[in-house]
């Protein structure tokens, strides 16, 4: 840690031209070592000029309190260069802290045994199953809306499906963070007959257009306060905001005759709902693989309530219980695991909008006594390093999944939540998501456990395409009720395989089994990586630049894309015939609408490309020097 002058001047009176040369130029370093930008001034914009979404900026605050050893406030107060450089001389100007006001005393509701999924085809007919056993029960909350009941989402959904059914087109977008109004959201489309489409804003507008496109969306149900606040984080829709039904607008239209209408039908009965026409898929999310562009993925009720089912039968959860949700919807485990497994298992949860703000999780996580804990091995690190001594005391689970938990991570885990078992578990969003988890009864560390008990799976040798051999790495073939049945208007190469006699799908990933059937995750067979919890299609980069460097090469590939080996994120590294600079092929990068997590880390100048016999590029040889030279 470097030592630093303590802070002697309130934020308000920071004057940036203050900071030590020595502060100034290691903050700059490391701006233009992760953005490739090397002209950087204190008014560059993190969001607009480097390309920095909040998960980049929250990994750069964590850098700075490492580095300089003060708190580094948070990312929504950290926009500009200028900001940056305040919260490195620890002089940081946060945002008033999230307010937490502890729910009242019926969230603590508490009964004895375990929390039961009602029998139904559709998560609609399991949830109103589950919300007729109590109709009063809070089951949702967060900062803006409070603490819900089962009657409080009733209302809502007979208030909101007829306007949503109106909607153009058969889907209907969400684009929303973890809330109580993603959830109702969520319930009322459908409710409304129409499928639900979850908008990943993260990956780029260009990704954006075409899953939109992909599915046939043609409207949006989001809010205005999300919108202003991707914008002020340089995420700009353009003519896609035309599709926008931002709910403010929609909240206003409500006269005081519908809603009291609504109140009374969500206390009459519920007849109008239970008779609903519901779309078979549950559910549209989106996927990048080793395409450049994303993959639309319909998961059917009959998918998600086998896997909800499934992850029942392997960890017990308590009617007592209580989560935290903090994933965003249009990622797999957040719409499974904390928003439909919630809802329709009658255990509370309470939603966060923003996975990064980790000290304000772990105050949630006291002030609503919550038991288990479900999140990427991120942003559980970062709620573990942000908590104070004895927050997480009411943890009795922690299940990690999206991306493989260092032992680093797994072990800060146990040493901050004593009393809860930390179980790290496996999925893809195909498969609904989870596909192994480990047992909670006996969970075995550094491994992601066994199949869900309704897939078969089978591990097969990628040379030889037989079985392989216990304890031998191979590629998980997975097939079952709640693997998906195909991708939507795609024309690609099939995700399914044909093994010993039977259709399965392809996870891609290599795994080892152990002689008690217990899974070790090796690695991943196609050409992504992942970042943050997201795929990075290493494809999809050569692509955006491809179009400005091959089109007039007649010598072959002039560029390749690779990951280096063993760095944790996974470094992105661009080789090339030419002379090019990071802060170029940076920029070409964001207009082909890629997000950042895309960024070029590091260029490499060959004077030959390593090419097969084919005439394609040898990205192993190139791997290998990777290896080679750190």
């Amino acid at each position: 840690m470097r030592e630093l002058p303590e802070p002697s001047r309130a934020a308000a009176d920071f004057d940036p031209a203050a900071v030590p040369p020595a502060v100034r130029r290691i903050v700059h370093e490391r701006l233009t070592e992760i953005s490739g930008v090397k002209e950087i001034t204190d008014a560059t914009h993190l969001a607009h000029d480097l390309g920095m979404d909040s998960l980049a900026r929250a990994e750069l605050l964590l850098w700075v309190e490492k580095e300089f050893g003060h708190p580094p406030g948070d990312t929504d107060s950290i926009l500009t260069v200028a900001d940056l450089l305040r919260a490195a001389c620890g002089e940081t100007l946060a945002s008033a802290p999230a307010a937490v006001t502890p729910p009242p005393p019926a969230w603590f509701h508490s009964a004895p045994g375990r929390a039961e999924l009602p029998e139904g085809e559709t998560l609609a007919e399991v949830f109103l199953k589950q919300a007729a056993r109590d109709p009063a029960r809070l089951i949702t909350a967060d900062a803006a809306a409070g603490a819900r009941s089962y009657r409080d989402l009733i209302t809502a959904i007979f208030l909101l499906r007829d306007r949503i059914a109106r909607l153009e087109g058969d889907a209907v977008g969400i684009m929303l963070p973890a809330s109580v109004g993603a959830d109702v959201l969520y319930l009322a489309t459908i409710f409304s007959g129409k499928t639900p489409v979850q908008v990943n804003w993260t990956v780029g507008i260009r990704n954006v257009r075409h899953a939109l496109d992909l599915a046939g969306v043609r409207r949006i149900l989001t809010a205005d306060l999300l919108v202003k606040r991707l914008a002020a984080q340089g995420i700009e829709f353009g003519d896609l905001a035309e599709r926008f039904v931002r709910m403010e607008e929609m909240r206003r239209e409500f006269g005081l005759a519908e809603k009291l209408a609504a109140a009374l039908k969500a206390r009459l009965g519920w007849s109008a709902l239970r008779r609903a026409r519901v779309s078979p898929v549950a559910a549209v999310l989106f996927t990048s693989g080793s395409e450049s562009l994303p993959k639309a993925v319909p998961l059917t009720h009959a998918n998600m309530l086998a896997n909800l089912r499934d992850v029942l039968r392997r960890v017990e959860v308590r009617a007592g219980d209580r989560m935290i949700g903090f994933l965003p919807p249009f990622h797999s485990f957040g719409l499974s695991d904390t928003t439909a497994l919630p809802l329709c298992l009658g255990v509370p949860v309470v939603h966060y909008p923003n996975p990064t703000e980790s000290a304000v999780l772990a105050r949630l996580i006291e002030a609503y006594g919550v038991t288990l804990l479900i999140g990427t091995p991120t942003f559980l690190n970062g709620i573990v390093r942000a908590a104070t001594p004895g927050q997480l005391r009411s943890l009795r689970l922690a299940v990690t999944g999206a991306e493989k938990c260092s032992e680093r991570v797994y072990e800060a885990l146990t040493r901050a939540c004593p009393n809860a078992v930390v179980l790290e578990g496996y999925g893809v969003t195909e498969c609904s998501p989870i596909v192994s988890v480990n047992d909670d009864r006996a969970p075995k560390p550094f491994t992601i456990g066994r199949v869900m008990p309704s897939l078969e799976y089978a591990v097969v040798n990628v040379e030889s395409e037989r079985r392989a051999a216990p304890g031998e790495a191979g590629m998980l073939l997975v097939r079952g009720p709640s693997v998906f049945g195909g991708y939507l208007n795609y024309d690609g190469p099939s995700p399914f395989a044909d093994f010993e006699g039977k259709s399965w799908y392809r996870t891609g990933d290599l795994i080892r089994e152990d002689a008690d059937g217990v899974l070790t995750f090796c690695g991943r067979l196609k050409r992504f990586v992942k970042i943050g919890g997201e795929m990075v299609s290493l494809p999809a980069i050569e692509s955006a630049l491809e179009r400005h460097y091959a089109a007039d090469a007649d010598e072959g590939p002039v560029i390749a894309v690779e990951a280096a080996p063993g760095e944790d994120p996974p470094e992105i590294v661009l080789f090339t015939l030419r002379d090019l600079d990071r802060e170029t092929v940076n920029r070409q990068i964001r207009d082909a609408g890629l997000s950042p997590l895309h960024n070029i880390r590091r260029v490499v100048r060959l004077d030959e490309m390593p090419l097969l016999g084919t005439g394609k590029t040898d990205y192993r040889t190139l791997k290998e020097r990777l290896r080679a030279t750190p």
